[in-house]
């Protein structure tokens, strides 16, 4: 497939800047609507435009046109359709939208009405998410967490390289990109030394900067998804920012983890970037040795990817955001195809549409740290917005952060847009 895929990677008929992060080579999907059709439907993301797939499913096989495009509000079909629709599905959009294919470069009234400028559209959440689970798989994020907490010689728990950590979230409150996130109220704990819990405002609000992958075809209930079958049950990726109550969370955390403090709401990017888009990032495998995983949890090639990643807050006073974390997915410790055959090991079973996060990504430079908890080290140093003159330590009232990302190739970008949210005002 990838030697058809490279064939096509000459260019499309719709110019597309080579900044910009919807190339021909990526091609992400998503769900959109507009004023003049409010309607939700698929949608594929090239430069500044969205190729409205309705319009041009005549170019489509009738059976994938028929399961996974016609009267679809979602992209739960296409994602459990499996690896040989994916692929069909693929290789028409980069058949139609290139440069040599005149079936709808040269027809100007299907350009007219397939082809919507990306201004003019509203993004729905690309899926029904059944079940979100999120997990805490970069070593220099659960290292430096642990340190601040327990100490540098009990950064990590026992089990941490033995098994990919994780969580179940709430899918509930999983929002799109743009949509505002409340500050949280709860019970917190009212100064160092306090022993007795008050009802009140967060006041250590964070973003966790993650990227967070949905599941194509389901497994059976009491039948595992295998390492040689993971890869087939991995449909695409987003940015996904885990908003975080780190003074609810210290409170409440023990003994059965996160609760009130990550279910108030988890925001994802709008366009899915498939892994065959990812593809030629995929970086060389580096065995994990010490200690090896069990047999189950084993990888005898690579699935981890080289992704830009950068978050920027932009106070309320702010001109423009500034840029305080640059990270890299290279820095996770547990893959993907980890996470999933894990979650999958006890029979549990996976459906289209689950949402899956990495949690916390973190390199080992400072500027590398993939929230505020650990780039102001629990509130003993202040994190400098730019040169607006602003420092924070968590986050204010009506500061808005993006989470973006990419791979770099050569002369183009496969990105994933920006990942949003405006911290509102608690509720009094």
């Amino acid at each position: 497939y990838y030697n058809e895929y490279k064939s096509y990677l000459r260019m499309s008929f719709i110019s597309v800047h080579e900044d910009s992060h919807f190339s021909y080579q990526n091609l992400p999907y998503g769900i959109f609507s507009t004023q003049n059709n409010p309607t939700p439907r698929i949608g594929v993301a090239i430069g500044d435009y969205v190729l409205d797939v309705s319009e041009v499913k005549q170019f489509f096989s009738p059976e994938l046109a028929s399961c996974c495009i016609e009267n679809q509000r979602t992209l739960n079909a296409l994602m459990g359709a499996g690896r040989r629709v994916w692929t069909e599905f693929r290789n028409t959009l980069l058949k139609i939208l290139s440069k040599d294919e005149p079936c709808l470069r040269d027809n100007m009234g299907l350009r007219s009405s397939a082809i919507v400028p990306m201004s003019d559209v509203l993004m729905h959440l690309p899926a029904q998410i059944g079940d979100y689970t999120d997990f805490y798989s970069s070593r220099n994020h659960a290292t430096n967490v642990g340190t601040m907490f327990r100490g540098k010689d009990n950064a990590l728990q026992p089990n941490w390289l033995h098994l990919p950590v994780g969580y179940h979230g709430r899918s509930s409150s999983v929002v799109i990109s743009g949509t505002p996130i409340k500050r949280p109220r709860g019970q917190i704990l009212p100064g160092p030394n306090a022993t007795e819990p008050i009802f009140a405002p967060c006041k250590l609000l964070d973003y966790e900067l993650e990227m967070g992958f949905f599941v194509g075809p389901g497994n059976d209930h009491g039948e595992p998804i295998s390492m040689e079958k993971a890869a087939d049950h991995i449909f695409g990726m987003v940015l996904l920012n885990d908003w975080s109550a780190r003074d609810i969370q210290k409170w409440e955390y023990v003994p059965l983890g996160p609760f009130n403090a990550k279910n108030f709401g988890t925001t994802i990017s709008p366009w899915v970037v498939t892994m065959d888009a990812l593809a030629p990032f995929r970086l060389p495998h580096v065995p994990k040795v010490d200690p090896e995983p069990l047999p189950y949890l084993k990888e005898h090639d690579s699935f981890e990817f080289d992704i830009n990643l950068f978050v920027s807050i932009q106070g309320e006073s702010m001109s423009k955001p500034e840029v305080v974390t640059s990270s890299n997915f290279k820095y996770m410790y547990w893959s993907m195809r980890q996470q999933l055959v894990h979650h999958s090991v006890t029979g549990c079973n996976m459906k289209p549409g689950d949402l899956l996060g990495s949690g916390t990504i973190s390199g080992l430079e400072d500027h590398e740290f993939g929230c505020l908890l650990e780039l102001c080290w629990k509130g003993t140093r202040e994190v400098k917005l730019g040169d607006s003159g602003e420092v924070r330590k968590f986050l204010k009232d009506n500061d808005t952060v993006i989470l973006s990302g990419y791979a770099q190739g050569p002369g183009y970008k496969v990105g994933f847009g920006d990942c949003t949210g405006k911290v509102l005002p608690a509720n009094q």
